[in-house]
C-alpha cells in the first residue's frame, strides 16, 4: 500500500489524518499550505484542479474533497474490520447508504453553520469578527444539532450500527468547528456526551497532535 496524503494539518486535511489514525494506515503526509501558494502548483493542480486540500494518491488512486475520501478509506480499509482494523466502513449495503446519508447531511446541513461559527470565533481577526453573524449562526444549528440529538440517542450513541464509524467522524469534524463555543452543545446532552467521547480517542488525539505541530 502507497497512501500519500496531501495537505497541511490545520486544514480539512486533519480529517482524512484522523482516518488514516484510526484505521492504523501507513501513510506519506505532504504537509502543503495553501496560504504559501502550495496548492497551486502544477503539479498539484494536475491532482485536483480546483486547488485545495486534502487530496490524496492511494496507489495511483486520485481522490479529492475530504468527506469522500473519508468514505473510501472507510470503505476499502475499514469494511467489516478487514485485515483486523476497525469496522469504521459499511458491514452490508443498508449501512453504507446510512454513512453516506450522514456525511452528506454533514456537508449540507450541518458543517455550513458551524463553518460560520469557526470563522466567527477562531479564523477571523478579533476586531473583525461580527457577534450577530456568529449568533445566527449558532441559531440555525437548532435544527440539524436537535435531529443529531435524536439519532444519536436511538443509536446508542453513533449514527451507524452502534458503532464508531465515518459517519460519526465526518459529522464530528464539523462539529469540532464549535469549540470555541461548547456551550452550543448544552441543549443536546447526546450530541454534548457523543462529541466528548469522539474527541477522546487516541487518533484523533494524535491528529490534534499533527495540526498543533503545524
Amino acid at each position: 500500500m502507497a497512501l500519500t496524503i496531501y495537505g497541511a494539518a490545520r486544514t480539512r486535511t486533519s480529517r482524512v489524518l484522523w482516518m488514516a489514525e484510526e484505521l492504523g494506515l501507513g501513510y506519506r503526509h505532504e504537509k502543503l499550505v495553501p496560504q504559501k501558494g502550495e496548492t497551486r502548483t502544477p503539479a498539484f493542480l494536475a491532482l485536483n484542479p480546483m486547488g485545495r486540500v486534502p487530496a490524496i494518491d492511494d496507489d495511483g488512486l486520485i481522490v479529492w474533497e475530504s468527506l469522500a475520501i473519508n468514505l473510501y478509506l472507510a470503505r476499502k480499509y475499514g469494511a467489516a474490520g478487514s485485515a483486523g482494523r476497525p469496522a469504521l466502513g459499511p458491514r452490508d449495503l443498508g449501512e453504507e447508504a446510512l454513512m453516506t446519508q450522514w456525511t452528506l447531511w454533514t456537508a449540507t446541513e450541518f458543517e455550513p453553520g458551524t463553518h460560520d461559527v469557526v470563522v466567527q470565533t477562531i479564523n477571523l481577526p478579533e476586531d473583525q469578527r461580527d457577534a450577530a453573524k456568529r449568533d445566527l449562526a449558532l441559531a440555525a444549528l437548532a435544527r440539524p444539532l436537535g435531529a443529531l440529538n435524536v439519532a444519536l440517542g436511538l443509536g446508542g450513541g453513533h449514527l451507524v450500527g452502534g458503532r464508531f464509524t465515518v459517519a460519526d467522524l465526518n459529522a464530528a469534524c464539523a462539529a469540532f468547528y464549535l469549540r470555541a463555543v461548547p456551550e452550543a452543545l448544552a441543549a443536546y446532552p447526546e450530541v454534548a456526551g457523543w462529541y466528548a467521547a469522539t474527541t477522546a480517542r487516541p487518533a484523533f488525539q494524535r491528529m490534534l497532535a499533527l495540526r498543533q505541530a503545524g
